[in-house]
């Protein structure tokens, strides 16, 4: 993918032609822009007469507005592209992850077959790259078989400019597909010898759910384990998050926090000492005692810690219906995690223990029909696991989303976001329940008939993030 830096894409023409390297990169300077903006006119305005005296416009004047360009060996600037949030009504200048390209250009139509591909398909990867879940674009009639073949789907008919007729096109940005297939699709499957166990997988009602009621108690337990890879670079972080993960499960059933036990491995008792020292401040953070566990030294890292809390009523995440509004609660404070950036939102290591405890018992007060915690499939493919739950689909009203100013839309919905819960309430239910001051809450959404999760834009068109259900094992 495409930084501020170069990528190099060598391409040309079929093998029975001469092929014409070129480069594509991010234009930098103001000679490379210019000689973009001459390729435009000389196209758009001379030679297709599309544009009366310029094709410069509002988009070429948003500081956000990135240039592509392909150039030859020589130096020579052979072709552009520029991509751009889309204006939407409301506000210019918030990107929600929909993105534009235009002014789509090529010097020599001799080059044409290799430079024009190439600049859509780096277009694709940039945007991508930089956040966005929507990728459009109005093409000429005569370009949409070349669009087609890159993977654009026709969205029907566009404006008619100067007599030459314009297809409305997207291309499909599978971002938050490819985090739910990363994460969670293989559960079915690997789960299902415990599926066939008398009360596998959870009682009737929560199955799969982020904790597990134990029969006839008030007792629910949940467990989490941390990716090895995180223990060996990051220990002290990866303690915390083994504790903040499960009391998370805990919060999202309504649970009231009573204890810890934690399974820890390490190479050298050092990095064992820094696992330990990162469970025990988050701990202490969360006023949770740790009562045992397992620990052992000169062992690959491994930790896991599970979690025990109670409520005399637990939430289910199967609890919607359709029509249900979906409600988020997230701690929009902190920043990207140093080395996780657009992966991991640490909004809980600067939150005192009031605020954190205060956080945990959020859902409890609340008490809605259906809640979930948002895992390592976002904020959208939790959505998913919560609708599969409760045997719907869900759809997401896109600037209704709250989320950081430093996230992208793309990067909020698909990372772990620290502190932050989804809810499901029958449509018009009023909350009456203050809301703890670092939590941001915000309907954003509805569950629907149709399995998956789509997206809806302020345009009105829906986009599908999750085509279909998110873990496979069905209704709770």
């Amino acid at each position: 993918m495409l930084s501020r830096g170069e990528l190099s894409i060598l391409s040309g023409l079929p093998r029975t032609t001469p092929r014409s390297e070129f480069l594509i990169t991010v234009a930098n300077s103001p000679r490379e822009h210019a000689a973009y903006r001459v390729l435009r006119h000389r196209e758009f305005v001379d030679r297709q007469a599309l544009f009366d005296r310029t094709d410069v416009d509002d988009i070429d004047d948003d500081p956000r507005t990135t240039v592509l360009i392909a150039t030859l060996p020589d130096g020579t600037i052979a072709g552009g592209v520029r991509i751009a949030p889309t204006p939407w009504a409301g506000s210019e200048h918030t990107d929600i992850g929909w993105w534009f390209g235009s002014r789509l250009v090529v010097a020599d139509p001799g080059l044409a077959a290799g430079i024009g591909p190439a600049l859509v398909r780096a277009a694709c990867a940039h945007v991508e790259q930089l956040g966005a879940l929507r990728f459009d674009a109005t093409v000429q009639d005569r370009y949409v078989p070349m669009f087609s073949r890159l993977g654009w789907q026709d969205r029907g008919p566009g404006p008619v400019i100067n007599e030459r007729s314009h297809r409305e096109m997207g291309y499909p940005l599978n971002r938050i597909q490819r985090t739910v297939d990363g994460t969670k699709a293989v559960l079915a499957e690997a789960l299902a010898p415990f599926a066939d166990q008398p009360g596998g997988l959870g009682a009737t009602g929560f199955r799969g759910d982020d904790g597990v009621p134990l029969p006839g108690t008030d007792v629910i337990a949940a467990c989490d384990a941390i990716i090895p890879s995180m223990i060996e670079r990051d220990p002290e972080w990866a303690g915390w998050c083994s504790v903040l993960v499960n009391l998370n499960d805990l919060s999202a059933m309504g649970a009231r926090p009573l204890g810890l036990l934690d399974a820890v491995g390490a190479p050298t008792t050092s990095h064992l000492t820094r696992i330990i020292r990162g469970i025990g401040s988050a701990a202490e953070a969360w006023r949770t005692p740790v009562l045992g566990g397992h620990t052992q030294v000169g062992v690959p890292s491994a930790l896991s810690v599970t979690a025990l809390g109670t409520t005399p009523s637990p939430l289910p995440a199967g609890g919607g219906r359709v029509g249900d509004t979906v409600t988020l609660h997230a701690d929009l404070g902190g920043s990207w995690r140093p080395g996780y950036h657009d992966r991991q939102w640490d909004s809980t290591s600067s939150r005192s223990s009031d605020e954190l405890c205060a956080m945990t018992s959020h859902l409890a007060t609340v008490r809605p029909a259906s809640a979930k915690d948002v895992s390592m499939a976002g904020i959208a493919g939790t959505l998913g696991m919560l609708a599969e739950a409760s045997g719907t689909g869900a759809e997401v009203d896109v600037t209704a989303v709250p989320r950081p100013g430093d996230a992208s839309m793309g990067a909020w919905l698909t990372c772990f976001p620290g502190y932050a819960m989804l809810s499901t309430d029958r449509a018009g239910t009023r909350r009456t329940v203050p809301t703890p001051a670092p939590v941001t809450t915000a309907d954003c959404g509805r569950l629907t008939a149709s399995p998956g999760v789509r997206l809806r834009w302020p345009d009105g068109e829906t986009t599908v993030a999750v085509a279909s259900t998110v873990t496979g094992l069905g209704v709770a």
